[in-house]
């Protein structure tokens, strides 16, 4: 039974669908003023993750990912550079785009940008101003969130609290307008010759938490399973979604919110900010390593967990990820000689362990329990390669599997010939491991070299190989 823990129970429930077989899923995206950070990237890491769990376990998946393509930063960021907000926009998104191929991020997302449904926005906030929920003052449209009953349920705030906290983050126009304190813009009156669209109440552009709700309602319906982002997204992002969807629509906007934990840097665990100057673009941090350890160390920690970035954190992942590519490479290499048939006793092991690892991430997508599941797979396969006979069925049981648990973690593995570099690296490196008396990680790199077929000579001479493949 899949659970997901949801941010407005704060419990985990049943997952039941809209739709038997079905899933809707709205994952806020980027605003693409700049390259993305790494904490952006978590964020569509996690889902895409638990995106492919869903596929693996046979469900159809309909996924949104926005871009705000028009804001306070994108204006600043197309002024500072003498360019348009569509210019910036263009811009970013093509990097987005690049880094998500590099993370290996599903191509199967529908991507609207804000400035795409303007439209849309301009009904959706005239029908809020109809309903009561929305009033104009000289230009400028706010939500009365007072009027919403259970507004701060999401983030289990009180309203009261809010309007204490709400005037010392306004400036004194917006004060000045707004009924309420805790009110919040769904239009913004334009200023001077930046970006504007005509509207019933003047020239001007969306309000941030408007965009969602009318690209969440358009392009996957006015109630959808899951709805997804980055904790920090919860209030007030978050809420006044939940708020204007549901004045709107009169139904129930969300049945499963999902938020990702944030990234730490450092060996302090200091959270990741702009305003800290200790952020990490993914663009840069391309330049330095592969997308699969960047992927891979993002997708096998928990989402509701942080992720602590650091250099012992990359060098564990790059680790792991060897594992398991020398696994996917000592079954193919035995592929080559195994024996039709299969083994009974080996091929209940996979089955047990692939039953582990739904057991682990039918309990609110437990990647860390799962990757626990897929190394021990990997180490079963390591096992069962060394026997002198292997049957060919069951090398492809172990194959499917590994490559088909692997890939919901966005891992893709290719099979990789050593060439005589990498050869003489190695045996360098297992002769100073005899040298140290450290024979357990000489045999290691012996044995790994036979899986491969490379057979090493120990000579008077010195260590000689040959290739037997």
């Amino acid at each position: 039974m899949l659970q997901i823990f949801n941010t407005l129970t704060r419990e985990k429930e049943k997952f039941e669908p809209l739709k038997p077989g079905e899933v809707s899923m709205y994952v806020c995206g980027p605003t693409v003023y700049n390259y993305i950070h790494i904490g952006n990237a978590r964020s569509a890491v996690a889902f895409d993750t638990i995106r492919r769990y869903f596929e693996y376990r046979g469900y159809k998946v309909k996924y949104v990912s926005n871009f705000t393509d028009v804001d306070d930063k994108m204006i600043n960021a197309a002024k500072a550079n003498n360019t348009t907000v569509k210019a910036i926009a263009d811009k970013y998104i093509a990097a987005f785009d690049e880094d998500m191929k590099a993370l290996n991020v599903s191509k199967d997302i529908i991507h609207p940008r804000a400035t795409e449904n303007i439209k849309e926005i301009i009904d959706f906030v005239s029908d809020l101003e109809r309903e009561g929920f929305a009033y104009n003052v000289d230009g400028n449209v706010y939500y009365r969130a007072r009027k919403f009953d259970t507004y701060g349920a999401l983030a289990h705030i009180n309203v009261d609290d809010l309007e204490v906290g709400a005037s010392n983050h306004v400036n004194d126009e917006e004060f000045a307008q707004k009924e309420d304190p805790i009110d919040f813009a769904l239009w913004k009156k334009s200023k001077g010759d930046e970006i504007s669209w005509d509207s019933p109440w003047g020239k001007g552009r969306p309000g941030w938490h408007i965009e969602c709700s009318v690209m969440s309602t358009k392009y996957l319906g006015d109630s959808i399973d899951i709805h997804g982002g980055g904790e920090d997204l919860i209030f007030p992002h978050h809420e006044n979604e939940r708020a204007q969807s549901e004045a709107k629509t009169h139904k129930h906007f969300v049945n499963y919110w999902m938020h990702n934990g944030f990234v730490t840097v450092g060996d302090d665990n200091e959270k990741m900010s702009k305003s800290l100057g200790n952020f990490i673009t993914v663009h840069d941090l391309l330049n330095e390593l592969d997308g699969q350890v960047i992927r891979f160390l993002m997708s096998t920690t928990h989402y509701r967990r942080p992720i602590q970035y650091n250099d012992a954190s990359v060098q564990e992942a790059k680790s792991n990820l060897k594992k398991l590519q020398n696994a996917y490479e000592n079954l193919n290499y035995r592929l080559d000689d195994a024996v039709d048939g299969n083994d009974p006793k080996a091929d209940q092991e996979i089955r047990q362990v692939v039953a582990d690892f739904i057991d682990s991430m039918d309990d609110d997508f437990n990647v860390q329990n799962g990757i626990a599941a897929v190394y021990e797979l990997a180490k079963l396969a390591n096992n069962y390669v060394q026997n002198s006979v292997v049957q060919a069925d069951t090398i492809k049981l172990f194959l499917n599997n590994l490559q088909e648990l692997s890939l919901i973690f966005g891992l893709v593995f290719h099979k990789a010939e050593l060439n005589d570099d990498e050869i003489l690296q190695l045996i360098d490196e297992r002769n100073q491991a005899r040298k140290n008396k450290d024979f357990i990680r000489s045999d290691e790199i012996r044995e790994e070299l036979t899986l491969k077929g490379i057979v090493l000579e120990d000579t008077p001479q010195g260590t000689r190989y040959r290739k037997e493949k």
